[in-house]
Formats: C-alpha cells, structure tokens, sequence
C-alpha cells in the first residue's frame, strides 16, 4: 500500500481502467462513446452528455458516471463492430429502453452543436439494429433535438 502510494506521489501510476462486463450498460454506454468520437473529434461536451446519461439511466453521481464511461471507452476500443454492441442491447433492452437509448444518442450527437455525416451514420446503424423503422427513428431523433 505504501508503494503504490509513493507510486503516485512519483508520476508512476500503473492504474489502468480495469475491462468492464459486455453487459446492457456498458454496451449502451460504448455506443455513445462510438457516436461521440465517430467524427474523429472526442469533445468535452460530448463526454459531459455522455456522463449525464450514464449518472440519470445507471443511477451515479457525477464521479461513478466518470469512471463508468471510462469502462465504456475501453470497451467500446475492444469491440469494432457497432452490431456487436447493439445486440447486446437488442437483445436485452425493452423496446422502450431502446428507444429511449436511441434518443440519448442523439443529444450526444448534438452536444457539440454539429451534426456530422459520420455521427449520424453511427446512430442510423444502431435504428436499424434496435429494429426501428426510418419513421420512427425520425420521430425518436426530432424529440431528442426539442
């Protein structure tokens, strides 16, 4: 313990964000992490949104919903394929969760300000894998946008 402390104290840390379980949260919460830096552009207002959905659907304070999309990030570093996240939640997600989940993304994808192509590519690959048809995807992301 004392080590690990004066590790610290000496700049060399080893702590490394432990890999979290593929479970709904952490899928959900990687997604938005995928939609967030699919425009190359990784910006505070988006990890701000991004803590903010995380701390109200997970049930954190703003601390956890930090360390929680630290987890995210590094899953959503290990998983290339969006499908692959999303059927987890597919899967196991009530259609109400899903949509709701959906509408989430969106305001991350908003959080800058800009909509970007590649943003919303993300977000229209996880409509289809939640099965939701263009025009209630519309309707979802309209909602999200007021």
């Amino acid at each position: 313990m004392f080590e690990k402390l004066l590790s610290v104290f000496a700049g060399h840390s080893t702590y490394e964000t432990p890999m979290p379980e593929a479970d709904a949260n952490h899928a959900f919460g990687a997604l938005m992490v995928r939609v967030a830096k699919a425009d190359k552009a990784y910006l505070f207002e988006e990890l701000e949104r991004i803590d903010q959905v995380l701390a109200k659907r997970v049930g954190l304070n703003v601390v956890a919903a930090a360390k929680f999309r630290a987890e995210c990030e590094k899953l959503e570093e290990v998983m290339p394929e969006t499908e692959a996240l999303g059927q987890i939640l597919a899967q196991g997600v009530s259609e109400a969760d899903r949509e709701a989940m959906f509408s989430d993304m969106w305001q991350v994808l908003m959080a800058d300000g800009l909509r970007h192509h590649s943003e919303e590519k993300v977000v229209d690959e996880v409509a289809q894998i939640f099965a939701l048809t263009p025009a209630r995807a519309q309707i979802l992301a309209k909602a999200a946008l007021e």
